[in-house]
C-alpha cells in the first residue's frame, strides 16, 4: 500500500509540475521591464516599439477594403496606453500585411520585423490560418516566436477575432481550435497570451451574435477592435 500511495504521490507531483511548466506568464509580470521603460521621463526615457505582425486586422481593414487605422486596436491600444503613461515615446509599428497567412509572415520576419527591434512583437495570424490548417500553422507560429526569443523579445500572442461563418461558440469549430493552439503555444514558451477569442465568444453567448462589432463578416469595427485593444492593455497596466 505504501509503495502504491508513493507512486501516485510521484505522479500527482509530476503533473502539477508539467502544468506549472505549461503556465503563461502573470500579466504583472511578464512586461514589468517594458512597463518600468514606459513610466521613465526625459532625459532618461528612450522610445519603445511596439510591433504588430499578421495580416488585415492589426492592419486596418474594415468593410470594402477601407483602411481605418486610427480606429484599429494597435492605435486604439496606443490611445490606451497614453492614458497611464503620459512621458513615454511609443511607436505603433506595423508590418502586417492584409491577405496574409502565418507561413508568409514567417518567411520574411527577419527582413520585416527584427529590424524593427521590438520592445514587445504582438503576433496575429489566425484568421487567415483557417486556409493552411492547425499542423502548418503551428510550425510558422512556433518559428516565429523561437526566432524573437532568441533575441530576447517580449512577445505577445493574439487569439483572433470572429469570422461571422464560423459559430466561436463551439469548441471544436475551426477558428476556436486555431485559438486553443494559440494558447497552447503561449503556455508551451511561456510567452504573453492575449485571448479576444474568448471575449468574443462570451459575447456571442449573452447575446447570440457578434454581429455589433463587425464591419464586415471577418473584419472588426471599432467596437470589436476595442475588444482586442482591451485584452492586450491588460499586459501593460
Amino acid at each position: 500500500m505504501k509503495q502504491i500511495a508513493f507512486l501516485t504521490f510521484g505522479i500527482l507531483l509530476s503533473l502539477a509540475i508539467a502544468a506549472q511548466d505549461r503556465q503563461i506568464p502573470s500579466t504583472s509580470e511578464y512586461l514589468s521591464g517594458v512597463k518600468k521603460e514606459l513610466k521613465t521621463v526625459f532625459p532618461k526615457n528612450r522610445t519603445i516599439n511596439l510591433v504588430f505582425h499578421g495580416h488585415s486586422v492589426p492592419s486596418g481593414y474594415w468593410a470594402e477594403s477601407k483602411v481605418h487605422t486610427l480606429d484599429s486596436y494597435p492605435n486604439l491600444l496606443l490611445g490606451k496606453l497614453k492614458g497611464i503613461y503620459p512621458y513615454a515615446v511609443i511607436n505603433i509599428i506595423l508590418t502586417s500585411i492584409g491577405g496574409e497567412w502565418s507561413e508568409k509572415g514567417q518567411t520574411r520576419f527577419t527582413t520585416d520585423v527584427l529590424p524593427h527591434k521590438p520592445d514587445v512583437l504582438f503576433i496575429d495570424y489566425a484568421l487567415n490560418d483557417m486556409g493552411i490548417g492547425l499542423e502548418r500553422a503551428k510550425v510558422a507560429w512556433s518559428k516565429m516566436i523561437e526566432e524573437a526569443l532568441s533575441r530576447n523579445i517580449k512577445v505577445v500572442l493574439v487569439t483572433p477575432s470572429p469570422d461571422q461563418r464560423q459559430d466561436i461558440t463551439d469548441p471544436k469549430s475551426e477558428l476556436a481550435l486555431h485559438a486553443a493552439q494559440i494558447r497552447d503555444l503561449a503556455a508551451k514558451y511561456k510567452v504573453g497570451l492575449a485571448d479576444p477569442f474568448a471575449e468574443f465568444k462570451k459575447i456571442a453567448v449573452n447575446k447570440g451574435s457578434v454581429k455589433e462589432l463587425m464591419s464586415h463578416v471577418n473584419h472588426p469595427n471599432q467596437k470589436g477592435h476595442n475588444v482586442i485593444a482591451e485584452e492586450i492593455f491588460r499586459w501593460f497596466r
